[in-house]
């Protein structure tokens, strides 16, 4: 099969479809253009995603710990390389296909304008040709119908008799002229026809079918080329499968590693603050304030129940009540002699009492601000600030990252001492003596870490011990609370006895350091109550959070400095702003006065 053979014809129609085949190389060569520019987008806006939802680690504490979080941040890194690859895509298309398609196109166009220029040149020397042989014959037609027209003239002359001889030699003469340029004309004719035929199968069997077998092997590569183009394509896309199997597989294995149990223990370990439970709430008995209202304007002995401690001082001894500035300060100033002398009948006893309270809250208030003072100040070295289960791992935390600079250092030194070494050993290669202030430097570095690991260590060590002293003393209380059904807890309360209004004596702990502890722990007295008027965060250490509408008891007033000391129904005492509550104090107190 071949174009000069079967389309020796078909000029014009070959080349159109030459036409044809680059306008559809260019079309795919546009296709492959846009394809390109969509893998590229595609690889950009991925990588953009990623770039937005990756953490910024601008600090070690803000870098994910939980399951779920460093499952996504790995499928982002996954996705993130998932992005290359579709670059990878790209450039492989635009290297292999797109420049490859467009270089053969340019070539390609050339070479057809080459091949049709020389079949156009080829046909226009047949017409020539021809017209050749076409003006040989039309004047060899003509000579002969001259010569036949002299023929007869010579035989008309010749058979008429009143024709002179003159008249018949002379169109004798006219005979053989046209006769012999009939031959002329015969003879250029036959050769001029002789020429054309031999051009003319010369272009059919030679020169066309040379020039169409060019085009149709211009064509066939063209086809070749397509085909390269479209396996190449594919193959761009079949030898970045690998890799992206790799991506979706790890992408399979981070979605496997989210470990639910392991996220909530993240979430235990990064709250527990290693306080315990607020204890049980005690009776509170309000009617103490009617007898000692009465008792106020007379000398005779006041009824037992006028003698009752009021409840409401007594919430600080509830069982876990930690205070909230650390161990409450004790306080230096010693009791009213007189207290001591009299009996709870006598009727100066409950004045002195109270003479006791107020002097024992001065002291109390000047410890406090004292460690408000401090507390409220940057956060401290020994991470006292922060509840003990924190403080235990920030503590643990700081020892192992100077237990690593501490072994920095020390293979620092070992290093500069095997360079001293070698410097002693040779000379040539450098003074040992200026390596004497390096070695230095990295002695004084370690021991500056070792004892600030010294230090942190008897940190640590004190808060793992007030821990476990503060697990015992729970299961201890537990165990009293579980004796002393119908009672309050027995640093000091009421019983439920009716017949026994007095005060129950306090029981000996199991543990004395519990009790040395909270022995002057003795909480202020409640004054009057108050309504939050304002929401209140309480972030700060000794603040009390409360809610707007929250009802709390006073247990001291503003003392200038526009904060007032409230204590919660739970007993969780602590400051907050005099202008976010609004005050009421008790009549046997200061009056009746109310305030905001």
């Amino acid at each position: 099969m071949s174009w000069g053979t079967e389309l020796w014809d078909q000029f014009d129609n070959l080349e159109k479809h030459t036409q044809w085949g680059i306008d559809f190389l260019d079309k795919y060569a546009k296709f492959v253009k846009e394809r390109l520019e969509i893998e590229q987008n595609y690889a950009k806006q991925l990588r953009n995603l990623v770039k937005k939802f990756c953490p910024k680690r601008s600090a070690k504490d803000e870098e994910p710990r939980f399951t779920s979080c460093l499952s996504f941040y790995n499928i982002l890194n996954e996705l993130n390389d998932y992005a290359g690859q579709r670059e990878v895509v790209a450039e492989e298309i635009g290297h292999r296909v797109y420049a490859e398609i467009m270089r053969y196109s340019n070539d390609i166009k050339g070479e057809r304008k080459s091949h049709l220029h020389e079949g156009r040149k080829a046909q226009q020397y047949l017409d020539m040709c021809l017209k050749q042989m076409d003006n040989s014959k039309r004047k060899f037609e003509r000579e002969c119908r001259e010569a036949e027209k002299a023929q007869q003239s010579y035989e008309r002359l010749d058979n008429d008799t009143n024709a002179t001889k003159s008249d018949v030699e002379k169109a004798k003469q006219q005979l053989h002229l046209r006769t012999h340029m009939a031959d002329e004309s015969k003879n250029e004719y036959a050769a001029q026809l002789q020429n054309y035929n031999a051009e003319q199968h010369k272009h059919f069997y030679i020169v066309i079918p040379q020039v169409y077998k060019h085009l149709q092997e211009m064509d066939e590569r063209r086809t070749i080329k397509l085909s390269e183009c479209y396996k190449g394509f594919a193959d761009a896309e079949r030898k970045v499968i690998p890799i992206i199997s790799k991506c979706l597989e790890g992408m399979v294995q981070a979605a496997k590693s989210v470990d639910e149990r392991r996220d909530s223990q993240i979430v235990v370990d990064c709250f527990k603050s290693g306080f315990e439970p607020p204890g049980d709430f005690p009776f509170e008995d309000y009617s103490q304030h009617i007898y000692r209202t009465v008792s106020d304007g007379t000398i005779s002995t006041p009824k037992q129940e006028s003698l009752k401690p009021d409840p409401r001082m007594t919430v600080g001894k509830a069982k876990g009540k930690l205070w909230l500035f650390g161990k409450k300060p004790k306080s230096n100033i010693p009791p009213c002699p007189l207290h001591d002398t009299m009996s709870e009948s006598d009727p100066l006893h409950y004045c002195v009492s109270e003479v006791n309270t107020h002097r024992q809250r001065a002291a109390s208030l000047r410890g406090i601000k004292r460690v408000w003072s401090l507390r409220m100040g940057p956060a401290l070295e020994d991470f006292s600030h922060l509840p003990p289960e924190q403080r235990r791992k920030r503590l643990q935390q700081r020892i192992d990252e100077l237990s690593r600079e501490l072994q920095k250092e020390m293979d620092q030194k070992d290093a500069l001492n095997k360079m001293k070494d070698v410097y002693e050993k040779n000379p040539q290669m450098g003074d040992p003596g200026s390596l004497h202030p390096k070695i230095a430097e990295t002695t004084s570095n370690i021991e500056r870490l070792r004892m600030e690991i010294h230090k942190n260590e008897g940190w640590l060590s004190e808060v793992e011990g007030k821990v476990s002293q503060r697990s015992e003393r729970r299961h201890s209380a537990e165990a009293n609370h579980l004796v002393a059904q119908g009672r309050e807890s027995p640093e000091g309360s009421y019983t439920e006895d009716a017949n026994q209004e007095g005060r129950v004596q306090p029981q000996h702990h199991a543990h004395p350091e519990f009790d040395d502890e909270f022995d002057d722990d003795e909480p202020l007295p409640a004054i009057g109550h108050c309504k939050s008027l304002y929401p209140f965060d309480g972030n700060n250490e000794g603040t009390l959070a409360m809610k707007e509408g929250e009802v709390l008891y006073i247990i001291e007033e503003d003392k200038g400095d526009g904060w007032t000391r409230a204590r919660k129904q739970n007993g969780e005492e602590g400051y907050v702003p005099t202008s976010y509550i609004e005050i009421t104090l008790e009549k046997n107190s200061k009056g009746a006065v109310t305030y905001i």
